[in-house]
Formats: structure tokens, sequence, C-alpha cells
């Protein structure tokens, strides 16, 4: 399937989770076999160009995608989690929302030092989350050139504010609007 065919298969949910907003539901998606199979042949090939020797994903639903690229590739796969998740002494990070802060956190010792480690998520709004993932994998010692994504919101600039950052951004398709 291409992109386009896969746009298709995300639905648009009118004022989720706020008024105003058009919430962009991948679950659609992943619940459509050919499509979810295509669409992670789509980021697998990316993240492979990439020269990705690690998949990271950030919790919650860069666990459905980035998970399996790696399947699919034949690669580790390194949760971003939410704080106080990993059984393990974890390194974190906070980071900036719109109103307030939040943290994420991995197992340092999942990543080699110079390790190529590719960013999957299933969508880029503001870049915060992808900015801190970054930030926290290369402070473990990883090397972070790319972030793939299923969905860019690219009215919120999250994509320019990820390569302004010295990140290589592609995502499959793209929702303008918020």
């Amino acid at each position: 399937m291409t992109p386009a065919e896969l746009r298709a298969l995300i639905r648009t949910v009118a004022d989720f989770p706020a008024p105003g907003i058009l919430f962009r539901d991948i679950t659609t998606l992943i619940g459509h076999p050919e499509g979810f199979a295509a669409c992670v042949g789509h980021l697998a090939q990316r993240a492979q160009a990439s020269g990705a020797e690690l998949v990271a994903g950030m919790e919650a639903r860069g666990f459905i995608f980035g998970a399996a690229v790696a399947a699919q590739l034949g690669l580790g796969f390194l949760p971003v989690r939410k704080p106080g998740k990993l059984p393990v002494p974890a390194i974190g990070i906070d980071y900036a929302l719109e109103y307030g802060t939040d943290r994420l956190e991995i197992d340092p010792s999942a990543v080699l030092p110079g390790q190529k480690v590719v960013i999957v998520d299933d969508l880029i709004a503001t870049g915060g989350t992808a900015l801190a993932t970054a930030a926290l994998l290369r402070q473990a010692g990883a090397a972070v050139s790319h972030a793939l994504f299923v969905i860019d919101l690219p009215d919120l600039g999250g994509a320019a504010r990820l390569r302004e950052a010295g990140l290589e951004v592609d995502a499959l398709v793209d929702f303008p609007g918020h």
C-alpha cells in the first residue's frame, strides 16, 4: 500500500480531546492487517536506509510501531518509558509541555557507545517528546540522527524543531491543521 492509501486508513475524530481539535486516530490503521504491515514496511525501509542499529520508541504508541520495525529489521528495540516504569537504575530527562513538564527514562545499559539509534513514533506534533528522546539517547551515548513518524502535523512545527536540532525527519503522511 502507498502512503496515500495508508493516510486513508487513519480516522479523524473531531473535537477530541478538546473542542476544535482534529484527533488523528491510528487505531483504524493498526487494525487493518495489510495497512499495518505496509506502514511498518515503509518505516523499516527508512530505518534501514538511516543505518539504524537499534530502534527506540516512546511510550505508548511508539512501542507499537518501533517494536514492529525493529522485529522486521532483526534489530533490538529500546522502550523510552514514562517515569518509574523501569525495574533497573534509569537515566531520565525532564521536558516542557504546554502546561507543565513530563519525564522520560531509559535503561542506559541498553545503548552501546556510538550505537546508531533511530527514533520511531506514531505522530510528530510540537516535537517536545521526540527532542527529549533524542537528548536522552545522546546522553546515554547513542548516535541519533533520524526520527521516523507515521503522521506529521506540520502546522504545529515539530518536524521543523527536530530538523533545527540536527535530526533528519521523515513521516509517511501529513495532515495540515491541528
